[in-house]
């Protein structure tokens, strides 16, 4: 089970392979080796990477 590494919801999308989205703290995340990278979608449609705000062990997929 997926859950957001900044707000720790379940209430997350798919938007595409390997990519959710979070509807409680609106943040993008993909998923690749098991390592969750969160991003953040800036006004202009760009994404800036949220990684340096979590340790890795947050970032790891539980199963």
């Amino acid at each position: 089970m997926l859950i957001c590494p900044n707000c720790k919801s379940k209430n997350l999308g798919k938007i595409g392979v390997n990519q959710y989205y979070c509807w409680d703290c609106f943040i993008e995340l993909s998923v690749s080796k098991g390592i969750i990278h969160a991003h953040q979608v800036e006004e202009d449609g760009t994404l800036s990477s949220l990684d340096d705000l979590f340790d890795e062990h947050e970032r790891t997929i539980q199963f």
